[in-house]
């Protein structure tokens, strides 16, 4: 019997996938090729890059349990924001990659898979409050603190922010950079929100609602959208240096 498809799964990751190529266009025109956008430097940019990167993450973790093969999926990804590091540490050192989203989607896959038969035990309401206000709570860890919004509970020692290790699990050293980075606290808890998000619809019978109308051109970029990650930024180059 054939599994269905949830064409609207689709339809928000094609989405997320042009609002990303869009997004990244832009980037390389403000701030390499000197093009003025003060709305894009403010915060109306920084929502839309948010909006991007959040809606991968919980889509992650809501698929992760709809993978034929999660670890090898997960391992895939990780091995993708490897290579995506290693060209931006070569060619781009200025602006390179350090843990960025593809290393936390594939990290997090990896320890979904490990954890999952504990995680399970939770039931999805409980599970999704939690891993929500574990999100919130942990959203500043970066910044050196614990709280909700702007409300500082805990400031964090300093001796957490010490070395590569710890900056991947979200502690980053003092001289670290990197322009795309998602450590792993506090994005994990989002891809745990999107986990406990899908078990949620399962327990309501209600995942026939994502199923909708397919639209092959959205398949097809939901299908390729890690290909089309890996490709977007190196044709863009190529394209903004035949213009410019």
């Amino acid at each position: 019997m054939n599994k269905p498809r949830y064409a609207r799964i689709d339809h928000i990751r094609a989405a997320a996938v042009v609002s990303m190529v869009l997004y990244h266009a832009l980037w390389d025109l403000v701030y390499l090729y000197g093009l003025h956008l003060p709305w894009y430097r403010g915060i109306p940019g920084f929502l839309w890059q948010q909006s991007i990167c959040w809606t991968f993450i919980l889509l992650s973790g809501f698929c992760h349990g709809m993978s034929r093969n999660p670890r090898k999926a997960a391992l895939r990804v990780f091995l993708a924001g490897l290579l995506v590091s290693a060209v931006t540490w070569i060619f781009t050192p200025d602006i390179k990659i350090s843990f960025g989203v593809l290393t936390l989607l594939g990290s997090s896959g990896l320890l979904l898979w490990v954890l999952s038969p504990a995680l399970s035990r939770l039931s999805p309401a409980v599970g999704l409050g939690l891993s929500t206000a574990l999100f919130a709570l942990t959203r500043n860890v970066n910044s050196g603190w614990l709280g909700f919004w702007g409300m500082r509970i805990l400031e964090l020692p300093k001796a957490l922010y010490a070395n590569w290790f710890t900056s991947f699990l979200g502690f980053p050293f003092p001289r670290f950079s990197s322009s795309d980075y998602f450590s792993l606290f506090p994005w994990f808890f989002l891809f745990l929100c999107g986990y406990y998000l899908n078990r949620l619809f399962r327990e309501k019978e209600c995942l026939s609602l994502l199923q909708g109308r397919d639209v092959p051109l959205l398949r097809r970029i939901s299908r390729h959208s890690l290909l089309i990650y890996l490709l977007h930024q190196p044709l863009l180059s190529v394209l903004f240096t035949l213009i410019f």
